[in-house]
C-alpha cells in the first residue's frame, strides 16, 4: 500500500494490490505508477491492478451506515492511541462527530461503498470504471457476524450482476 511497492511489483512483472480500503491517498498515483514502470516477467506479460474496497451492504442504506459506525469507531479509537475490539454499531453515529474527527474518519474510509444492494451495485460499477483494476479486493469491519456475511452476500450477488451484464455485452 504504498508507491514503494508500485515500484517494486512493477520492477520484478509481478501483480500489484493495493490497500485502498485504508489507504485512499495514494489509490491513483499507486497503480498509475505500477502501470507505467511495469517490466513483463515470466510470471505476468501485462500490468495487473488489484484495489480493495470498505464495503458496508444492507437491506437498506440506513441500515449499512449504522453497520459502517462499528468501522468508523475503530478508526478514530485506532487513531486516537486507543486501539481495541470492533465497536457495536450506534444509531446516527456521524451527526455524534465533531467536524475534524469525521474529517479524518472520511479521509481514511473514503474507499467505502455503503448503502442496499442498488447503491452497492452502483458504487462497484463506478469503482471499477473509474480505477480501472483488474481484480476488486472487498473487506468489511462489521461487528455482527451475520450482518457481516449479508454484507459479502450483497456484495457478490451485485458483482454477479455485473460480470454476467459485461458477458452478454
Amino acid at each position: 500500500s504504498s508507491l514503494y511497492g508500485a515500484q517494486l511489483a512493477a520492477h520484478l512483472g509481478l501483480p500489484y494490490a493495493f490497500a485502498s480500503h485504508f489507504a485512499p491517498g495514494e489509490m491513483i498515483r499507486a497503480p498509475a505508477i505500477y502501470r507505467e514502470r511495469f517490466q513483463p516477467s515470466d510470471q505476468l506479460g501485462q500490468p495487473h491492478v488489484m484495489l480493495s474496497v470498505n464495503v458496508f451492504a444492507a437491506d437498506s442504506d440506513e441500515e449499512a451506515r449504522r453497520l459502517m459506525s462499528s468501522h468508523q469507531q475503530a478508526v478514530i479509537n485506532l487513531r486516537t492511541g486507543k486501539p481495541g475490539r470492533l465497536p457495536p454499531p450506534v444509531d446516527d453515529f456521524e451527526a455524534s462527530l465533531d467536524p475534524q474527527l469525521a474529517g479524518m474518519v472520511n479521509h481514511v474510509l473514503a474507499c467505502s461503498l455503503v448503502g442496499s444492494p442498488q447503491t452497492i451495485e452502483q458504487g462497484l460499477r463506478e469503482f471499477m470504471e473509474d480505477s480501472g483494476a483488474n481484480e476488486l479486493i472487498i473487506t468489511g469491519q462489521i461487528f455482527d457476524h451475520g450482518a457481516r456475511l449479508r454484507s459479502f452476500e450483497i456484495a457478490a450477488d451485485a458483482w454477479r450482476r455485473i460480470t454476467d451484464e459485461a458477458k452478454s455485452t
